[in-house]
């Protein structure tokens, strides 16, 4: 693999009063790989380093799936759960809001990108769970969380290798931090450049299996046809919690309220071998692996939640799915059917709605839009019905503000929100832990992606789960609902096998 060194020079430009500190030239290391190597095939070539990330665009597209990344063995580790946060094992201050903690250890560590090179380059990256929502919010706990998976899970990643997808070409960006002094920090960058590049190019590494005991959990009800799977619903009763829900829309309390089964199989199967087959039969465009350490996420994600280039915003909501079609006409009617789908636009809608209020509360006054609405795109075992709304980052405002602003997704609670999250905690049993928060990247130069952890399971503990559920509004069929369900579980479901 031939390494080609980049020689990074940086043009200042004034910048306008920002909530961002100013930034310093980039004293790190950069080598283009020639002939450029696949992304996954690095990925687990570094699977044996300490929370390996891989932000994986395996659904190839000019715009949504154009750059991947891996990272591993970051300089820094942030773990929230509950009132307590850790950074690399050291407890801060009782109650610390988390947020806050990450928005702090970033700005320790300001520094531009790189221009003509994908858009992370080092920076915090891993998971925000659906129950950091309890840091924002005064919600109740869901009744059962016997995975006590973190609330939050970010490593500082001062080593990246990014690939762009679209020009075939790979790179191998090293930034130096934690060092700040710039020789120190340029030592410290080629030296860890040096011990990538040895990993790339050495034997590979051999495979330990995970050993922990297995969680036993309450009541699971075993799935009729699919030996070895389990919910934390039977039929029935999901279909009478779909019915609450409705009830609880007639009664005003909310418009659309997203319901969820938790899908169980007692196994850990090898997590990169999963997410491999995941990955080759149901690609997405905001897929990814992230280990935690006693947990591994493996994600077929088609939706993006929030990205921030510069100062502008973009969120993509997904509300509104059909089942592709046995052959191509069939498939063109269903995909008809979803595009003018009152009920499924209607949903589409209200989260569309949710997410401008949540984008206008970090936005410039005017600059939130809707830039696409109600278009279907169409994944392996689906069609979606996806929307697009944009605004402009005020220059008081960063990544974790916008993130804090509209963090968990409208469109995996509800609207409106925080109605919509204290009725999930009072009809769904367990709590939801990664599924419906968010794998993230926040640069060390302030840009921001992140998807939604929907189609997404969560391997450890004896267990591999992975819930999938739908925004119920006024006029929704409880069983259809829960036919959609095993729709969207339906790429999952084959991996598993």
């Amino acid at each position: 693999m031939d390494a080609a060194a980049l020689t990074p020079e940086l043009a200042r430009s004034p910048r306008p009063p920002s909530a961002r500190p100013q930034f310093a030239a980039f004293p790190g290391v950069v080598e283009e790989l020639r002939p450029a190597p696949d992304a996954w095939a690095v990925a687990q070539r570094l699977s044996g380093l300490p929370h390996l990330l891989f932000l994986d665009s395996a659904l190839r597209d000019a715009t949504l799936g154009r750059y991947s990344f891996v990272a591993a063995d970051p300089f820094a580790w942030i773990v929230a759960r509950g009132p307590r946060v850790f950074i690399s094992g050291v407890e801060v201050q009782k109650a610390a809001d988390p947020f806050a903690v990450l928005a702090e250890q970033l700005a320790r560590y300001p520094s531009e990108s790189l221009p003509g090179l994908p858009p992370f380059q080092g920076g915090a990256a891993g998971l925000c769970g659906y129950d950091l929502c309890h840091h924002l919010e005064r919600l109740p706990r869901p009744r059962l969380d016997e995975f006590a998976t973190p609330d939050l899970a970010i490593g500082l990643y001062d080593c990246v290798m990014a690939f762009d997808g679209k020009e075939k070409r790979a790179w191998l960006i090293s930034t130096g931090f934690p060092e700040i002094d710039p020789a120190r920090r340029r030592r410290r960058a080629e030296r860890r450049l040096r011990e990538l590049r040895r990993r790339l190019t050495g034997p590979a590494p051999a495979r330990v299996a995970r050993a922990a005991p297995a969680l036993e959990l309450d009541a699971q009800w075993p799935v009729p046809g699919r030996p070895g799977l389990f919910s934390n619903f039977d039929r029935e009763k999901y279909l009478a919690t779909v019915r609450r829900a409705i009830e609880y829309v007639y009664a005003g309390d909310c418009f659309q309220v997203n319901i969820a089964q938790r899908l169980l199989q007692r196994s850990t199967p090898d997590p990169l071998a999963l997410y491999g087959r995941l990955r080759e039969r149901n690609a997405a465009p905001f897929g990814g692996y992230f280990d935690l350490g006693d947990y591994v996420l493996a994600s077929a994600s088609p939706e993006r939640f929030l990205r921030l280039a510069g100062r502008d915003v973009e969120t993509r909501p997904i509300k509104g799915t059909r089942l592709r079609g046995a052959d191509a006409a069939d498939d063109r009617q269903l995909a008809e059917e979803l595009l003018h789908s009152s009920k499924d636009r209607a949903e589409n809608i209200m989260i569309v709605d949710l997410l401008r209020n949540d984008l206008g509360r970090v936005c410039a006054y005017g600059s939130v839009r809707v830039a696409a609405f109600c278009q279907v795109e169409s994944f392996r075992y689906v069609h979606h019905l996806v929307s697009e709304v944009r605004g402009r980052l005020r220059d008081d405002k960063a990544a974790v503000d916008l993130l804090r602003a509209a963090f968990p997704g409208g469109s995996v609670t509800g609207a409106p929100k925080i109605r919509a999250m204290e009725i999930i905690a009072e009809l769904e049993p367990n709590a939801r832990g990664p599924y419906c928060g968010s794998l993230v990247y926040i640069g060390f130069d302030g840009a921001m992606d992140s998807n939604l952890l929907i189609r997404t399971f969560t391997i450890g503990r004896g267990w591999t789960h992975f819930p999938v559920g739908g925004g119920i509004v006024a006029d929704s069929s409880p069983e259809r609902e829960y036919e959609e369900t095993w729709h969207k579980a339906e790429g999952l479901l084959r991996a598993l096998q």
